[in-house]
């Protein structure tokens, strides 16, 4: 597969001949203030072995323009070995020396080294990101998994500047206005996980020590880096306190010490993914420096990709999946240590299998239903099959199964597993088959039957409570029925739950059992009194979507927020949320339960996830002659919990957001100009940046934000968050000239970075605004190819799925999907991916607002 792709079979068939010792890598980054100045000089010489001797072979490498490509000393002609994609070298050694100049280009899209200059003091920041294959845009190399090696970097960058990669450096040399910083050889590490971070970064420092078995001590520089104008806002004491925790925990559970020496933690700007494990070095979006009040559901997000990332610094970093196929032997395992941890290194965070029962796993459920699922080992054929298996999938859904694992097989069985995985493979790569045989070792169970039906099977089941009642009302038979294509075997607990002395639902029964086959019997739950709410997955052990008998959906009609259990609660509204998804339930019940009792939900996580499915309910899933009025009742349900929540509580910003999200009317948004202004006040509520900003949408997208207003406002934060809020405000306003000036700005340029193609995406694309973007349908479906031809995938990505015309429920967009993926068998499988998924996303709000109707 020639071209900018990378097939598994080009990989494997590279990785069985090729062996890589060392690669020494040299970056001139002296240019990159220089706004004018595209590209920078890459240095890249690779020691390697050929099994093969006279073989062929290519490194990969994304660059405008090579210099020279040497071979064992042998000159080659850049013209005829560089292709624009791949560097071809012939007649190898077994032992070989290549060494490659090139001029590589600064990124705007956050692929290779991305260049942003902060608008608040014109100061320029780079950083670099890699996975799945983007080292390659800032180095020549053999991307891929399996070709580990150590690194040497040595940068050469502007004097003022702070320079990290994922080694502690040995030297830094000035000379001419410039410093060169030598960087100690790595570990061996995968080409995806190297890293550079080059700025007048702010920089805190700490120090972690730990006492290892042998009486030694491991010491461990930690640092927290982010822009200098964020400086003021940047609580680095409260992000290397959890870094300090999960250092303990990890090092307890898992019992190998940390082999990266130190532990940065860069937050950078425009950063496309939430974070990325590379080892020494890990960035993550520069939004979890918080500017402006978030509710603590936002802290705890952020404590979790810390110790997430941190979980990779064993699964992935120091054991490395061989291909994308094995993605989930890294991602699902951080995604589940990293609530696992949360609770295990005793942070604040007490609650954190209810965010993941609620938020995380709700993702998993998402993606788990669309036509393209996948088992959680999946069949990745190249990289843009890779680049979209980041997903609910190979997460949320791979985290789910851990933890039903965890329940399989022992907490300590698991652990010990992992602990021998680490000793056993240690710098090396895996398979499915390495983790399964110590777990199998330390447990003593068969998993080969449990790998199939959990990893190598798609889809999620469905359980129900089918209960019969003698005339006095005790159980005579309690059955869970299964419902799926796996059938598979589930360990659950099953809640029997009646009204205490104060009318609370507590639980008064717990019975756990395997579920296996289509029907499975609860022997125990013969004879007790028929309780008012059967609740399956109680503890959330499994995965899966849970239903309820009639009987106990009528209880949770009326009483969903007199559970007492938190997970519980959060269980029961997880449930209720996908019976509206798969049009089991009307969508204007699911709001009136949400109205009902979202301000009796005590999980501020748990409350934000409400406001924003009962919004997904109106938009989309409530039946078209229903909608103005099942906004109008979100919008007046927002401002009266706002006006009752605890003054300056977190639940009172949470309302406040939703207020700005639902208002419509005359009074919604005359409170909501007022704040702006200062002529309203609500007790306790501080109306900072964030804040005021989400205001501003509200009377944008009402066509009540006039161009003056919103320059004066960014004006007034003149940052890179200002610029991305005051962008959406622009796309969002219910004007054709906003419309078209939001869909030129991406379609027809390729200047903007990904957060601004997602700010105009988000604008342009508000539901309630069908009627301005019907027009952009059918262009949008004729320009697919083309825009994945000449965007990068990120860009591409965003523009695909961001401008997808799901708000059209008339049903013509669905004819108009159907026909383009039929019209284009040949279209590249991951477009086809992202257009089928969006298409399905548009037939289940159909199926939604027919169940709506009703």
């Amino acid at each position: 597969m020639p071209g900018k792709n990378l097939s598994r079979e080009e990989a494997q068939q590279r990785a069985g001949v090729l062996a890589v010792d060392d690669y020494r890598v040299r970056l001139d980054l002296t240019s990159a203030p220089d706004p004018t100045a595209a590209t920078f000089r890459s240095t890249t010489t690779v020691a390697f072995r050929c099994s093969r001797p006279g073989a062929a072979t290519f490194l990969d490498l994304l660059a405008p323009s090579v210099r020279s490509v040497t071979l064992n000393g042998r000159a080659l002609d850049p013209a005829t070995a560089y292709d624009g994609a791949r560097v071809h070298i012939d007649g190898l050694a077994a032992e070989n020396v290549v060494t490659v100049e090139a001029d590589c280009a600064y990124s705007r899209t956050g692929e290779g080294l991305h260049r942003f200059v902060d608008p608040a003091d014109g100061e320029t920041y780079l950083y670099t990101h890699f996975e799945p294959a983007d080292a390659r845009r800032v180095f020549a190399n053999f991307e891929q998994p399996d070709l580990k090696a150590p690194f040497t970097f040595t940068v050469t960058a502007p004097a003022a500047w702070d320079v990290r990669s994922n080694a502690v450096h040995e030297s830094v040399t000035e000379e001419g206005g410039a410093r060169t910083w030598e960087f100690a050889p790595t570990k061996p590490i995968s080409t995806y996980l190297t890293a550079v971070v080059a700025g007048p970064y702010h920089v805190e420092t700490d120090h972690y020590s730990h006492e290892l078995a042998d009486g030694t001590t491991l010491e461990i520089p930690l640092s927290a880096l982010c822009r200098r104008s964020l400086a003021p806002h940047f609580d680095a004491e409260e992000i290397l306190g959890v870094t300090k925790l999960g250092l303990d925990f990890f090092h307890e559970e898992f019992d190998f010490p940390y082999p990266f020496g130190k532990y940065d933690q860069a937050f950078v700007p425009e950063y496309n993914i939430g974070a990325m494990e590379n080892p020494g070095c890990v960035t993550f979006k520069e939004e979890f420096v918080f500017r402006s009040k978030v509710t603590d559901a936002a802290y705890e997000a952020r404590a979790n990709v810390v110790l997430h990332e941190m979980a990779h610094m064993w699964f992935g970093d120091l054991v490395t999946p061989r291909w994308w196929d094995d993605l989930w032997l890294k991602e699902s395992f951080a995604d589940f240590m990293g609530s696992y941890g949360l609770i295990g290194a005793r942070t604040r965070y007490s609650a954190a299998w209810v965010t993941f029962a609620n938020q995380r796993k709700a993702w998993a459920y998402r993606q788990d239903q669309f036509p393209t699922t996948h088992p959680i080992t999946a069949d990745i054929r190249d990289l843009e099959d890779a680049k979209l298996n980041f997903d609910g999938i190979t997460y949320a859904k791979g985290a789910s199964v851990l933890k039903q694992l965890v329940a399989y097989v022992g907490s300590e069985a698991f652990f010990e597993g992992a602990r021998r995985y680490f000793k056993r493979h240690a710098f090396g790569n895996t398979e499915l088959g390495d983790l399964l045989g110590v777990l199998e070792e330390t447990s003593g169970r068969d998993l080969k039957s449990w790998a199939a039906s959990w990893l190598q099977t798609a889809g999620v089941d469905a359980l129900t409570p089918q209960i019969t009642t003698d005339a006095e009302g005790r159980i005579t038979e309690l059955a869970v029925l299964q419902d799926g294509d796996a059938l598979r075997p589930h360990r659950i607990a099953v809640g029997l739950y009646d009204r205490d002395a104060d009318g609370a639902l507590v639980r008064t029964e717990r019975i756990e059992l395997d579920v296996t086959g289509a029907r499975t019997v609860v022997a125990e739950a013969v004879g007790r009194p028929r309780p008012a709410l059967v609740l399956l997955n109680d503890e959330d052990l499994t995965y899966c979507k849970i239903r309820f008998d009639d009987s106990s959906l009528e209880t949770l009609r009326t009483g969903l927020g007199g559970i007492r259990d938190e997970l519980a609660r959060a269980l029961a509204w997880s449930a209720v949320w996908n019976l509206t998804r798969d049009g089991l339930m009307p969508a204007r019940d699911y709001v009136a339960l949400v109205l009902r009792f979202a301000g009796q939900e005590g999980n501020i996580g748990v409350l934000q996830s409400l406001h924003a499915q009962a919004k997904t309910a109106v938009d989309l899933y409530a039946a078209p002659e229903w909608r103005a009025e099942g906004a109008r009742q979100l919008a007046d349900g927002a401002l009266r919990e706002l006006r009752d929540a605890v003054p300056g509580s977190d639940h009172q910003l949470a309302w406040a957001r939703f207020l700005a999200q639902t208002a419509g009317g005359a009074e919604h948004l005359g409170l909501v100009r007022g704040l702006l202004a200062g002529s309203a006040r609500i007790d306790g509520l501080e109306v900072d940046q964030e804040l005021r900003w989400s205001l501003w949408l509200a009377l944008a997208a009402a066509g009540q934000a006039g161009d003056e207003e919103l320059a004066g406002e960014l004006a007034v934060d003149n940052t890179a968050g200002g610029k991305h809020q005051y962008t959406q405000c622009l796309a969002a306003r219910p004007t054709p000239e906003a419309k078209a000036a939001a869909w030129s700005a991406v379609i027809d340029s390729d200047e903007l970075p990904s957060a601004l193609v997602e700010a105009n995406s988000a604008g342009f694309s508000i539901p309630a605004q069908r009627d301005l973007t019907a027009l952009y349908a059918a262009p949008y479906f004729k320009l697919l190819e083309k825009v994945w031809a000449e965007r990068t995938i990120e860009i591409a990505i965003r523009i695909v799925g961001g401008f997808f015309p799901i708000a059209q429920t008339d049903g013509h967009t669905l004819a108009e999907a159907d026909a383009w993926l039929d019209g284009h068998p040949q279209a590249a499988p991951a477009l086809r991916r992202l257009v089928l998924e969006r298409r399905d996303d548009l037939a289940r709000a159909l199926r939604a607002q027919a169940c709506d109707r009703v």
